[in-house]
């Protein structure tokens, strides 16, 4: 049986930032990954260029059961203590929009700065390394195909359930429900919806169609592009108030496809225009919008042959589309999985149980999720460096 102090389960940016805070301490640290690959959601995410912060990260851009968790692990590691890293690396990033930040490159340099990280820091890493049990006497045993490890430290970064393809599991909530810690329901986040089968044909029409709109649920709204899917929605507004959706089934989001001017007051200036509302709304709108989705029996007629009310009914649809959600596209395609492990059974502080000393849980595998654009990156770097700065 091979000692360490602690044992970070999972690859993932939340478990190399915990490994490499432990190592740096003089802590003897092993990663144990399940797959063969280091770091794959961070080698794909932002389309390959790795969205690794967001420089505005603070508590409302996260959702749990308890949203002042999060405020220490963020105050102790903030957006800015993870640039100095990347900018000690000499890894050029540049601000998309919104204070996303992405590597100018390729993600490929922030697992290389990573991986680094823990050489520097005598981190040992072992790949295809599968976990049959976690036990706990005075230390902790990890059984495994490569043998019995022992640890006076356990950190679960084994994420959740979201892509599935690139190796994610249930291993931490199992490894939660055997210590009888608490579990949030979990549930697929930042993932497309699926639209209600009455409307499924008119979608299909609008599949590949792009429009820079406001989306809202129960009075939380996003502005961002919204893009048509032959299954319903997706795009950035649409991953953001799926976050926020209890559930999947029979509920209505409401889309505002023309949100930067008021349609109404548009229409009373040019009251007297000979355009129907149709080939009017075709200067801001795209045709496949305008010919499938807005749909008025007026909507042909001239504009100055309506009367004001009509002209506000056909307002009332461009500025709120109604639109019938009863499913979404699973954790096949989310980006996160929201719930986990409830946040009342960690300290803030440090990440570990409180009444299991010396297991800590980190990143995704918790009951908290971050917005879209690198508010989850931020919160692995942040409670990793939590949980290893303190195991």
């Amino acid at each position: 049986m091979i000692h360490y102090d602690v044992i970070v389960i999972g690859a993932g940016a939340a478990g190399l930032m915990a490994a490499i805070c432990a190592g740096k301490r003089g802590r003897k640290t092993l990663i144990i990954e399940h797959t063969h690959k280091i770091a794959e959601k961070i080698r794909i995410s932002g389309g390959g260029r790795c969205n690794f912060t967001n420089i505005n990260a603070k508590k409302n851009n996260y959702i749990s059961q308890n949203p002042h968790f999060i405020v220490s692990a963020l105050s102790n590691y903030a957006p800015k203590d993870f640039i100095e890293l990347v900018e000690s690396y000499n890894i050029a990033y540049h601000e998309k929009t919104l204070g996303q930040l992405f590597c100018d490159g390729s993600s490929k340099q922030i697992i290389s700065m990573l991986l680094d990280l823990c050489d520097k820091y005598n981190v040992e890493i072992k790949t295809n390394c599968i976990i049959d049990d976690v036990l706990k006497n005075s230390n902790f045993n990890i059984l495994s195909n490569l043998g019995t490890f022992a640890c006076s430290s356990v950190i679960i970064a084994t994420g959740g359930l979201s892509i599935p393809q690139i190796g994610a599991s249930d291993f931490g909530y199992r490894i939660a429900h055997k210590f009888d810690i608490k579990i949030n329901q979990t549930k697929p986040a930042l993932v497309p919806l699926i639209v209600d089968e009455s409307h499924r044909s008119l979608f299909t029409e609008l599949s590949g169609v792009s429009n820079s709109s406001t989306a809202t649920y129960n009075k939380i709204t996003f502005a961002e592009n919204i893009l048509f899917t032959h299954k319903g929605l997706s795009g950035p507004a649409i991953l953001q108030i799926s976050s926020y959706l209890e559930d999947f089934n029979k509920k209505t989001i409401t889309i505002n496809l023309l949100p930067s001017i008021d349609l109404k007051k548009q229409f009373m200036v040019d009251k007297n225009s000979k355009k129907t509302p149709a080939n009017y709304l075709k200067g801001f709108l795209t045709n496949r919008l305008i010919d499938h989705l807005i749909v008025h029996p007026n909507f042909n007629k001239s504009i100055t042959d309506l009367k004001k009310e009509t002209l506000f009914e056909i307002a009332d649809i461009v500025h709120g589309l109604n639109v019938p959600i009863n499913g979404s596209e699973s954790y096949q395609k989310a980006e996160v999985t929201a719930g986990g492990v409830d946040t009342n059974e960690l300290s803030s502080k440090t990440m570990m149980c409180k009444n299991v000393p010396g297991l800590y849980f980190i990143g995704e595998v918790v009951d908290v999720t971050g917005w879209l654009g690198g508010y989850n990156f931020q919160w692995a770097w942040s409670s990793g460096y939590a949980a290893g700065n303190h195991c």
